[in-house]
């Protein structure tokens, strides 16, 4: 499945989890001699709420949250029949979050529109500079969705050099302990936001939706832009609003590729 590109293998766990799947997930996530994907999110049982996801990167690395994947595994459970609510909560490592699946949704529909309540931002800074080893110098905010962004605003439009080349060095600088994802993204227009992510375990993703979340945050706290934004990413748009609670609702489509057995 994926969310505007963010392509995982979703694994219905509700019977168990597999053995050694930070293996499965490198293995699985491999575009040549796996299957491919971003990583591998499985789909579990929960004593709290509806259901529990569970992420793993491309590089075997358990993540705590993930945007698309958590719209994905809402329509995975919707189009399955797991349930019939249009209203789940759902379990992950950063807490439960509060899902909508849009009503007039029908299970099965080719895409999926979903909405999900993120939380709370925690913004630990609204600008600060981190020097490269390669002696650039680079100016983002740092904030967190349930895992760790650093959004850095640029006049030019996000190249190759600044995701390919600055975004690893960014996510493994020693100003950030557990590694960061990394985002590069320019204002494009009245509330609208270009944005390219490096993933950190993942690297560069066709989106990422805590990373459009930081994002649009961050350009809100900079007054870049009002509480609405859409985050224009390489696979596709993602709606970003910050309500009058100061929590993040997202929306954006969920779409199944294909099913398989393994």
């Amino acid at each position: 499945m994926h969310g505007c590109g963010n392509d995982y293998v979703y694994i219905d766990c509700r019977e168990g989890v597999p053995d050694n799947v930070s293996e499965l997930a490198i293995r699985l996530s491999d575009r040549h001699k796996g299957i491919g994907g971003d990583g591998i999110i499985l789909i579990c049982k929960s004593d709290k709420v509806d259901f529990m996801m569970r992420i793993f990167n491309a590089d075997g690395s358990e993540g705590k949250m993930c945007g698309n994947g958590i719209r994905c595994v809402a329509k995975y459970v919707f189009d399955n029949g797991l349930t019939d609510n249009h209203h789940l909560e759902i379990d992950t490592l950063s807490g439960i979050k509060i899902i909508d699946i849009d009503p007039k949704a029908k299970p099965g529909d080719e895409e999926t529109w979903v909405t999900v309540d993120m939380g709370k931002p925690e913004t630990e800074a609204i600008e600060e500079t981190i020097k490269l080893p390669d002696g650039t110098n680079l100016t983002g905010s740092i904030i967190s969705m349930g895992n760790p962004h650093f959004v850095v605003y640029s006049v030019k439009t996000p190249s190759d050099a600044m995701v390919l080349g600055q975004g690893p060095l960014a996510e493994k600088h020693e100003r950030f302990p557990d590694r960061s994802n990394i985002e590069f993204a320019k204002v494009s227009g009245k509330d609208e936001v270009e944005m390219r992510v490096w993933e950190r375990g993942s690297g560069e993703t066709m989106a990422c939706g805590t990373g459009a979340c930081a994002t649009a945050v961050a350009a809100i706290q900079l007054g870049l832009t009002g509480n609405d934004v859409t985050v224009h990413l390489l696979g596709g748009d993602l709606h970003i609003r910050l309500d009058d609670r100061c929590h993040v609702l997202m929306t954006g489509p969920a779409v199944t590729v294909f099913d398989g057995i393994i």
